[in-house]
């Protein structure tokens, strides 16, 4: 930790006390030993508007975001700042469609509704898979990607020593439940963002003097755009046959329009709509305090790319100008990844101290909303279904803490050795890319179950094992099917000797597929399905104060696609 002043070390300590403080006085405003499953899980009633979506940012931008976006920034720009935006339209579909489905339904859980509106058996399913998911894929690289990032921040060396802090810090936070993780995430978000403006202030400011234009932000952000315009236009063009390997790697992360036809919509969808880790923290409040928290999450979602995408950008300049090589390198191993750890070297003590704070503020928030899920899911979905029909409300709640301590203990030991192999492509894309496996087939249920009264528990079947199975054949096996020649989508060497079609639109092909089988299936079946759920047109009615925040939300979307199309 030879990189911190003193300075440092007193920030970092005073946001570590004021969390820990905070959330344990939480913890204790309410006799605990008295709580029920549904207070432990959702903090039923307990969360304002701003606490859910503070919560919501809080719990999504994390080391992911953080690290693998300005890793992304650094590859291709601007365009990859899609995810973010899209993500804010899609917010506004799930406040005000899908969220009203399930409070109007008592939903509980992810699982829970699959259970009410198809069968056990899909709900089971996919209890596992999720947990599985949770466990493996997003706890595993949040702890990996903030472990290094804070461990090459710090000056190397303790890279095992700061997985075991941060896991411990986020067992602590999550064993309050969902009301200490809910109310702390406000301050987690504050302090990420105000931790994010200074290292988005510093990279420019380094930018700016690089080339010789003072200590001016503006003028290094004109620099970028002067620099690598190409890095400023959110569609990448469909590669030729002279096109570069890099130029190819950018397209297959990011497809130009096709991916505005595909599988962005169903990540975030999916994401947003269909994820326990996210819909938890409105299900157990009110339709108006729920969606005005949703809609808030989705307002500051605009500003996300400024904090996590923008340093990336700015160390992709100064690396192309001969700045950073050490930094992007660390041991000889250049990765993009390394992108936002560099821009933090350079900031003066205190702002690292800040920073630090931040990006722990992050990482914490995430693995302890993501700990809670799995906690929520297996002890309601698995433990109290199936191990102990008839367990007290006190015994749901010493379950789902146990499980917290068994998720993360899991984590750690898959995130030691790097056993997934996270660290050998963009953090960011590893996450979209192997989620992407279930979202089609999982978006797919969801959207007909809610929405179309014929979609019958068979056709839930069929859509969950078809979505993974194309999700699978369309990664996999058939571009070496189409090749060269391919009429379908254009594949292209992917660096290791194969062929690959962009995951974005592997997504939206399985996803069409999927619902086409589940329409064929459920048409095939009983013309009155018992298990729809009923749709009353009220509950999409918004208010006044809702639909200003909607109207602003898609006028600054279009403002910013304006600007970078």
């Amino acid at each position: 930790m030879g990189k911190f002043a003193q300075i440092d070390y007193i920030i970092f300590l005073v946001y570590f006390v004021v969390v820990a403080g905070y959330g344990y006085w939480i913890y204790r405003k309410k006799n605990n030993a008295n709580a029920s499953s549904k207070d432990y899980f959702l903090a039923e009633g307990s969360l304002t508007w701003w606490a859910i979506g503070a919560s919501l940012i809080a719990s999504n931008i994390s080391a992911e975001q953080f690290i693998g976006m300005s890793g992304n920034g650094f590859t291709v720009g601007v365009a990859v700042a899609a995810y973010e935006w899209i993500a804010a339209l899609a917010l506004i579909i799930v406040a005000v469609w899908f969220i009203p489905v399930y409070l109007k339904n008592k939903i509980f859980t992810m699982p829970q509704f699959l259970n009410n509106r198809y069968n056990e058996t899909t709900s089971l399913i996919m209890a596992v898979f999720w947990l599985f998911l949770y466990v493996f894929v997003n706890l595993t690289s949040i702890l990996f990607l903030g472990a290094l990032a804070i461990n090459n921040l710090a000056g190397g060396g303790s890279f095992h020593t700061i997985v075991l802090a941060l896991s411990v810090f986020a067992v602590v936070i999550t064993l309050g439940g969902m009301r200490v993780i809910g109310f702390t995430d406000v301050i987690q978000v504050l302090v990420l963002i105000i931790g994010g403006v200074a290292t988005t202030y510093v990279a420019l400011t380094l930018v700016s003097e690089h080339f010789g234009l003072g200590k001016d932000v503006l003028a290094g952000f004109s620099q970028l755009m002067k620099d690598s315009p190409e890095h400023f236009k959110m569609i990448i063009e469909k590669p030729t046959a002279s096109s570069s390997q890099e130029e190819i790697n950018k397209y297959l992360m990011l497809p130009g329009l096709g991916m505005y036809l595909a599988g962005i919509w169903i990540v975030n969808l999916n994401y947003w709509g269909c994820n326990q880790y996210i819909t938890q923290r409105a299900l157990g409040a009110d339709l108006k305090t729920a969606r005005t928290g949703i809609l808030f999450a989705g307002f500051l979602k605009l500003f996300m790319p400024v904090i996590v995408m923008l340093p990336g950008i700015a160390a992709y300049v100064l690396y192309k100008n001969g700045a950073l090589q050490e930094e992007m390198a660390p041991g000889g191993h250049f990765n993009p990844d390394n992108a936002y750890s560099a821009i933090l070297g350079f900031l003066p003590d205190g702002m690292k101290g800040l920073s630090l704070a931040a990006l722990t503020a992050a990482i914490v928030a995430s693995l302890a909303g993501k700990a809670n899920s799995i906690a929520t899911i297996f002890t309601m979905d698995i433990y109290k279904k199936y191990m102990n029909k008839d367990a007290s409300e006190r015994n749901l709640v010493n379950v789902g803490k146990i499980t917290v301590i068994i998720a993360i203990a899991a984590s750690i030991l898959f995130t030691w050795d790097d056993m997934l192999g996270i660290g050998g492509e963009g953090g960011f894309t590893f996450i979209q890319k192997y989620t992407g496996f279930i979202s089609p087939g999982v978006l797919a249920m969801f959207l007909l179950g809610m929405f179309w009264k014929r979609t019958t528990g068979a056709a839930a079947i069929v859509g969950l094992i078809m979505g993974f199975a194309l999700s699978v054949v369309f990664n996999n096996y058939a571009p070496t099917w189409f090749g060269n020649d391919t009429l379908l989508y254009t594949a292209y060497p992917n660096g290791r000797g194969g062929y690959e079609i962009p995951f974005q639109i592997c997504m939206g092909l399985s996803f069409l597929f999927t619902v086409i089988a589940m329409i064929a299936v459920s048409l095939a079946g009983p013309k009155i399905n018992p298990k729809a759920f009923v749709l009353d047109t009220k509950m999409f009615k918004v208010e006044p104060s809702v639909m200003v925040m909607i109207v602003l939300t898609l006028l600054l979307v279009s403002a910013l696609y304006v600007r970078f199309w």
